[in-house]
């Protein structure tokens, strides 16, 4: 089996990041390597992680965005399979990456499965079922939960890493780059793969809504792809109305 660099972006984290180490070395699959790419945290954030013994490279300073920090990971990574483990975010099962490397298999260059967001009392608020990739499914307002994206380092050697003149909708960008422009394979997991707590950049407002939409038509224009821009609106408003949500 391939060596996989598990990527945890951070700052000030002191609150979260021990649940996301440790649910990084429950894993059954223990060939990886992580390394935390922290912006400059001010609170207890990296001791913790030193406490913790598992990150194989920490560098903390300051950034210039979530994908510039993302950015850094990939650069200083080694293993053949990348993906990110951010510090708000735990694995879903012991055999999560167990479950990312078999898929892979000889072919695929990628591969994604379906996320659960849960509030800070750990009750399940949404639930992002993927689906298998088909070409033009972008510009009908379908993506994949980034959190569950592990790729291979040669596709980044080959097709470039993230533009970092985005903001918010940068990994829309790169996997669509990816998977619409340059055909990579891909495989869908139908399995939850990450649990991710409310309160991502993406997932903010209405006005970071907003902001993402702007992103991604820009996205669609520099990679040339041509979207209708009405009928796009209108399926990401239907695909928000159809996740699955919970009351307890």
């Amino acid at each position: 089996m391939a060596k996989i660099s598990i990527i945890t972006i951070c700052y000030n984290s002191e609150k979260t990041i021990s649940k996301t180490l440790k649910s990084l070395k429950s894993q059954t699959f223990k060939d990886f390597e992580h390394i935390v790419i922290d912006g400059g945290s001010i609170d207890r954030t990296i001791n913790i992680i030193k406490k913790e013994n598992i990150s194989d490279k920490i560098i903390s300073e300051k950034d210039k965005g979530i994908y510039d920090a993302f950015n850094k990971g990939i650069l200083n990574s080694t293993g053949e399979i990348i993906g990110f483990l951010n510090s708000d975010d735990v694995f879903n099962d012991v055999d999560t990456l167990e479950k990312i490397v078999k898929s892979f298999g000889n072919k695929n260059d990628c591969v994604f499965g379906d996320i659960i967001y849960t509030d800070t009392e750990n009750k399940v608020i949404r639930i992002w079922k993927g689906s298998p990739f088909v070409k033009g499914a972008f510009k009908k307002g379908w993506m994949p939960a980034h959190p569950t994206f592990y790729c291979k380092r040669k596709i980044y050697e080959k097709f470039g890493v993230y533009d970092d003149s985005y903001k918010i909708a940068g990994d829309f960008e790169l996997m669509m780059r990816f998977l619409e422009k340059k055909k990579i394979y891909s495989k869908y997991v139908p399995a939850i793969l990450v649990n991710m707590k409310i309160g991502g950049v993406s997932n903010r407002s209405i006005k970071s809504k907003i902001k993402i939409l702007i992103e991604e038509f820009k996205a669609f224009k520099q990679n040339k792809i041509n979207v209708n821009k009405i009928f796009y609106i209108l399926m990401k408003a239907k695909k928000l109305r159809d996740f699955k949500f919970f009351h307890y």
